[in-house]
């Protein structure tokens, strides 16, 4: 178990903003089990924090102890299953997939974070979903047991997993394909290209902003409405692609919850659609931990 009193909350998230907090990151799953046994024990609330990449941080010290899964790195592939612990990160899972003629997670290509949190909120991207070819997944319940369940139980939706609320994923397990390594690594290739192209990715940020509203797409809402560009201290409504919000230099919470407001109140009185945050606020005024 590592342990850190007051960790740079800017190394750990891939928008490069945040305070400190006190930080624990199992090694096992066995010592993650037991690590939120004790803090449940101690009346202690936590927050689990898998590769960061979908999550805005506050600017002060955190007030409860964030719990890592990047410690759990383990993975492996049995004839076409492959099984990964939660902080395993996704896109390094994809290219193993790859090499190996393992289809079924390639479209996922380039998406950043861990296997756990991509598996919460059931990433996805130019059609395919963590879920599509999802075999289980291995949790937490909020009563402390460990429980594998099956695809069906897990509840997914676009950007959701219903079944899985409250609890935390400690391992997922797929169901992949076999198929030519060549085709796989050509279609990788496609979508990290189109990805660089059409993504601002010079920029630290945390990807989407809003979820997908119905029938439309919350990046055309937000540049319909005037906002591409908009900017707040150092975060900036990307002129590149609207659905972005990125850190330009020096950016704080408070500059990238005071453009989501902007682009929120304002999408809604231009075209009365209300947008669904698909990313993470671990600040005070809107967070539950556990």
């Amino acid at each position: 178990m590592r342990h850190f009193p007051a960790a740079n909350l800017k190394r750990l998230c891939t928008y490069r903003i945040g305070g400190t907090a006190e930080v624990f990151e199992p090694e096992t799953i066995d010592e993650f089990v037991e690590t939120v046994s004790c803090l449940r024990r101690e009346g202690r609330p936590f927050w689990v924090l898998g590769g960061g990449a979908n999550t805005l941080f506050a600017d002060a010290h955190l007030p409860f102890p964030l719990l890592s899964t990047r410690g759990l790195q383990r993975w492996d592939v049995c004839g076409t299953e492959v099984v990964a612990e939660a902080g395993v990160w996704l896109d390094r899972l994809v290219a193993a997939t790859v090499r190996r003629g393992l289809g079924g997670l390639e479209k996922l290509s380039g998406i950043p974070g861990s296997v756990g949190g991509a598996v919460a909120m059931n990433a996805g991207a130019y059609g395919a979903e963590v879920s599509d070819c999802l075999k289980s997944v291995t949790v937490l319940t909020p009563d402390g047991a460990v429980r594998t369940m099956p695809r069906a139980a897990c509840g997914f939706a676009y950007r959701a997993a219903s079944g899985l609320a409250g609890a935390i994923v400690l391992e997922v397990r797929w169901r992949l394909v076999p198929d030519d390594p060549a085709t796989l690594q050509g279609q990788r290739r496609q979508i990290l290209t189109r990805r660089k192209r059409s993504q601002p990715l010079e920029f630290p940020s945390a990807g989407s902003v809003f979820k997908r509203p119905p029938g439309d797409f919350a990046s055309r809402l937000v540049d319909a409405a005037g906002l591409k560009g908009a900017r707040v201290g150092g975060a900036q409504v990307s002129p590149k692609h609207a659905g972005f919000i990125v850190n330009v230099g020096g950016a704080r919470c408070a500059d990238v919850l005071a453009l989501i407001e902007t682009c929120r109140t304002t999408v809604a009185e231009r075209f009365g659609v209300h947008l669904e945050l698909e990313q993470r606020l671990c600040v005070e005024a809107f967070v539950s931990p556990r």
